[in-house]
């Protein structure tokens, strides 16, 4: 019986598949609330996620400024959070946001896409933590910076840290 990409479904086969955050984001961003967004994979490494969120006149929040607004910017942040923690995990299970903090330190520019990177730096039996930066194309000069906690279910500490 096959599995989907991102599903890891060890009890099946002595074989783990591979976990791919890559399939798993085309997933999450089908008939969705990140899907309405737009949100979109940009990269990923062991423990971290990129997605981008791109410019629409739609997700502006001021008329006079065409920036995005900081709802869809959190959202992107906690989204690039939960892939984080599962791509650390090798496993998709259920995540659910405690506490997010976000800390905005200037506008987007203009019309511009942003990228949202989060790393899941600590795992626990229930626990995960996260940090990261939306930019809007320099990494160097974030937007925002946040950190967070999210809580695991299933046992979390048993796949990454």
């Amino acid at each position: 019986m096959a599995a989907h990409p991102f599903h890891c479904l060890p009890c099946m086969s002595e074989q783990t598949p591979q976990f791919d955050p890559k399939s798993m984001a085309r997933f999450m961003f089908g008939a969705s609330h990140n899907g309405f967004l737009g949100m979109g994979y940009h990269a990923h490494g062991e423990n971290w996620m990129e997605l981008e969120l791109p410019w629409r006149e739609d997700l502006v929040g001021d008329s006079e400024q065409h920036v995005l607004a900081s709802g869809p910017i959190i959202s992107l942040l906690d989204m690039a959070s939960g892939m984080a923690i599962w791509t650390r995990m090798q496993a998709f299970t259920p995540v659910a946001t405690l506490d997010l903090r976000v800390d905005y330190l200037r506008p987007a520019k203009e019309r511009c896409a942003v990228i949202g990177r989060s790393e899941c730096y600590r795992l626990t039996r229930s626990a995960a933590f996260v940090r990261g930066i939306a930019h809007d194309g320099d990494a160097e000069d974030p937007v925002a910076n946040m950190a967070g906690v999210f809580m695991t279910i299933g046992g979390a500490s048993q796949r990454g840290g």
